[in-house]
């Protein structure tokens, strides 16, 4: 495998649909929640080796809007790995100065949730290192709807795709150049519609929790090979 470059077509935004917990655990004999807590400790590797090879922005595709017809139960269980990863998990982050954003409604979660969502949010506000987006109760659809309903309500008639963008959830943000999906599927899922309509597309058949650095290091490369022609010669 050749090496990344780093000084050319290096990708800014990378953002992943961390897909194939249930079906690693499955394979195992095992509970979904175990796949999910494997899916948790791959997500801390990942930011790792996001965070070490100096990537802008990652975005990571959590919970989606479809999620919640899931079994209670299951909610529950990742309502509670949510929950440790960002009282504790994140506190390694924000030493490195990882800077969190959620994209998505939070509304719907818990109080407690949300509560300690806001105080990490609140902490990491000043950080410049990687910015880390993760999508909970987030589906793109809903996203552009709402900021259509924004731009009808300030009565905007000067539509331009500036001004959609900024009433997004990654409004500021560099679109994302590189988007990975897990587990062998081969759709986009409602993730970031808008923002990935030039991103390159790489698909593994790994499972989310077997996926590690060397994995990303081979969607980046992959990625380099490409030419990026955005519609020109």
């Amino acid at each position: 495998m050749s090496p990344i470059d780093f000084k050319n077509n290096f990708p800014r935004h990378i953002a992943i649909i961390m897909d194939g917990n249930g079906r690693w655990a499955k394979r195992r004999f095992l509970p979904r929640v175990f796949g999910h807590r494997q899916g948790v400790q791959t997500v801390k590797n990942i930011v790792r080796a996001a965070h070490k090879l100096k990537i802008e922005v990652l975005s990571l595709y959590a919970f989606s809007t479809e999620n919640w017809k899931r079994p209670a139960e299951e909610i529950s269980s990742l309502f509670d790995l949510l929950l440790t990863f960002i009282k504790k998990d994140f506190e390694e982050f924000n030493e490195n100065k990882v800077k969190l954003r959620i994209l998505g409604d939070l509304s719907k979660f818990p109080q407690n949730i949300q509560f300690e969502i806001e105080n990490v949010l609140e902490k990491t506000k000043n950080n410049d290192g990687l910015q880390l987006n993760i999508a909970l109760n987030y589906g793109s659809r809903e996203e552009l709807l709402r900021a259509f309903r924004v731009l009808k309500e300030k009565n905007i008639e000067a539509l331009s795709e500036s001004a959609v963008s900024d009433l997004l959830y990654t409004a500021g943000q560099p679109d994302p150049d590189l988007l990975i999906r897990t587990s062998g599927e081969m759709r986009v899922s409602n993730f970031l519609l808008w923002q990935t309509a030039y991103s390159e597309l790489y698909f593994t058949d790994k499972m989310w929790p077997d996926f590690d650095g060397q994995d990303l290091e081979a969607a980046i490369i992959e990625y380099q090979k490409r030419q990026r022609r955005f519609g020109g010669l």
